[in-house]
């Protein structure tokens, strides 16, 4: 963006532009469309503010209110009047920077922003310019969005100041740069030599930007001329000696990569070669894509290698990198402490009351259903609640935690998987947090790639970390757990689970698998949502896969058909 006039110049008639760009489109919805001259309005409006003082306005904006307090914003943006533009939101000196940084980072420039038609409060509006870089210029476009909010103090309606009011791309502390990208760029393979990319496997754009950051120059390539988001805390910049952050380069680690938005010039790839298999991904592609808001991972449990990852919505990952209470899922590690210290055996008699209370928290089984005089084994694939909560009081504050960390390798931050990926989460926690977090809830955070680890570890016995590139590739050092499942608790868990995929909640999901099986289905309740988060983590052979589906039910009816194809699939 340009910078305001110097003091001698203002007196000329020609505004500060972006690029020569005067004509302003604001149009729809009853815009119009019409051109700035020299900020008058605004000089007018500070005037007319100065002149008479009106009660603080109150209550919802109306129509006009937010039409015009977006067309006054767009209008200074397009104008190049960053000053202008910053001080129509709520957060002058944020949107100044990003504003700022648009012209002299990005050097984007001849910019068209146009409005669409008004909901509610926001206004999605549609950008069109050029980025122009030392001889080399593309054009650019994209679609945003802006929300219209009234301050408090004085009643004034103002653009509700986010990053992705700029770029739907940008969080908080990004920021857009061009220049030669530092990192080269990466043609990554699946484990067959084919090629992955995001045009064929939709899910892996976050990960083949995860590629690109961590082995770019590992690989051999030689970087191109690029548009991209440059994440908070990265060193990224716009100079060839520019590298990404060294936790980036350390190990992974829970952020999203920096992302290349456009392509001046492409640089010279080097090549990564990944564990995915390309028959599973596709069918992982496909049965993801039947839900809103389902991710899946399906895993090796003899070696660690991830075989696919997917996500009906393309932007974060969740399957990596999510951090959702799992639910009923988690009753495998718990299943496997309560066995381990002595509180509960397969064929052994164990409490399924309708109700248990601890910690001042009455917890109750789903439906209110008991199991009078029943076993461990009917308890766990009945997926009843009060078995669990009512071994809180025989149990330490720390006991989840410790058999989480020692023999699942959750909650450590450790994992190398090759991109960024959350490790799990299992704190201690005391009172009523501590029998909720025996269930999957409380503190106890996971996605699809740690359930997914959790029922393989089940199954073979001993955590192996998954890993998406073999640490061979660079030298890096996978995590382990201190100890193994003892082989009396291995073989309970595992007929538990075998228990479970024949007779229990997820048998119709995996009818047809069997024998060599095993699952375990899960719901987590969220605040402010209607439907539980349905989850769903099973193994067949040598096999281990996971799903969730937010805000999708019962993980039976949800996760469970999309876990139970991906083990069919990869048969």
């Amino acid at each position: 963006m340009g910078n305001r006039k110097r003091a001698a110049e203002r007196g000329r008639t020609k505004p500060a532009v972006i690029g020569g760009m005067i004509a302003v489109v604001v149009g729809g919805a009853g815009f119009g469309i019409y051109s700035v001259y020299d900020g008058g309005a605004a000089a007018d409006d500070k005037a007319s503010a100065a002149a008479e003082k009106k009660a603080v306005k109150t209550g919802p904006l109306s129509a006009t209110e937010v039409r015009s307090t977006a067309t006054a914003f767009l209008t200074a943006w397009q104008s190049g009047d960053v000053t202008t533009a910053a001080a129509a939101t709520d957060d002058t000196a944020a949107a100044r920077t990003l504003l700022t940084g648009y012209g002299k980072e990005a050097y984007i420039k001849d910019v068209t922003l146009t409005a669409g038609k008004r909901s509610g409060d926001s206004v999605p509006f549609s950008v069109k310019g050029t980025v122009s870089y030392k001889g080399l210029t593309k054009a650019l476009a994209y679609e945003s969005e802006l929300t219209v909010v009234r301050r408090a103090k004085d009643g004034k309606p103002l653009i509700d100041w986010l990053p992705s009011v700029v770029h739907p791309d940008l969080e908080k502390g990004d920021r857009l740069v061009t220049g030669e990208s530092g990192t080269p760029p990466v043609k990554a393979l699946d484990r067959d030599g084919g090629e992955l990319t995001a045009a064929k496997y939709p899910s892996l754009g976050t990960v083949l930007d995860g590629l690109r950051e961590k082995y770019g120059k590992k690989a051999g390539g030689k970087a191109g001329i690029e548009l991209r988001v440059i994440r908070a805390g990265s060193s990224a910049g716009t100079d060839s000696s520019a590298s990404p952050s060294s936790s980036a380069e350390d190990g992974d680690n829970e952020k999203n990569p920096d992302k290349t938005l456009l392509e001046l010039s492409k640089g010279t790839p080097g090549t990564v070669r990944t564990t995915l298999s390309p028959g599973l991904q596709a069918a992982a592609e496909q049965e993801v894509g039947k839900k809103s808001k389902a991710s899946a991972v399906v895993i090796r449990p003899s070696s660690g290698e991830i075989l696919a990852v997917a996500n009906s919505g393309h932007g974060f990952n969740i399957a990596f990198q999510g951090s959702l209470a799992p639910g009923s899922t988690m009753k495998i590690v718990t299943a496997s402490m309560l066995i381990d210290k002595g509180l509960a055996s397969v064929n052994k008699e164990h409490p399924c009351p309708k109700y248990s209370t601890y910690g001042g928290w009455k917890f109750q089984n789903d439906d209110k259903f008991q199991i009078k005089n029943g076993t461990f084994k009917a308890s766990f694939a009945r997926s009843c609640n009060t078995a669990f909560i009512s071994q809180a009081k025989e149990l330490g504050d720390g006991d989840l935690t410790e058999q989480a960390q020692q023999v699942f390798g959750l909650g450590l931050n450790n994992w190398a998987i090759g991109v960024p990926s959350f490790d799990g989460a299992v704190p201690v926690q005391s009172d009523a947090q501590k029998a909720a977090s025996l269930i999957g809830q409380g503190g106890v955070r996971m996605n699809p790639l740690n359930m997914a680890s959790v029922v393989a570890t089940a199954k073979t016995g001993t955590f192996k970390q998954p890993y998406l590139v073999a640490p061979t590739v660079d030298d890096r050092t996978l995590a382990k757990g201190s100890r193994s499942l003892s082989a009396s608790t291995q073989s309970q868990l595992r007929e538990l689970l075998q228990y479970t995929a024949a007779y229990g909640t997820a048998a119709e999901a995996m009818a047809g698998l069997g024998p060599d099986f095993g699952a375990k289905t899960g719901s987590a309740e969220v605040d402010g949502q209607k439907k539980p988060n349905g989850w769903f983590t099973a193994w067949k052979g040598d096999l281990a896969a996971a799903g969730v589906v937010q805000e999708g039910g019962h993980g039976s009816e949800s996760s469970g058909p999309i876990v139970a194809a991906l083990l069919k699939a990869g048969s």
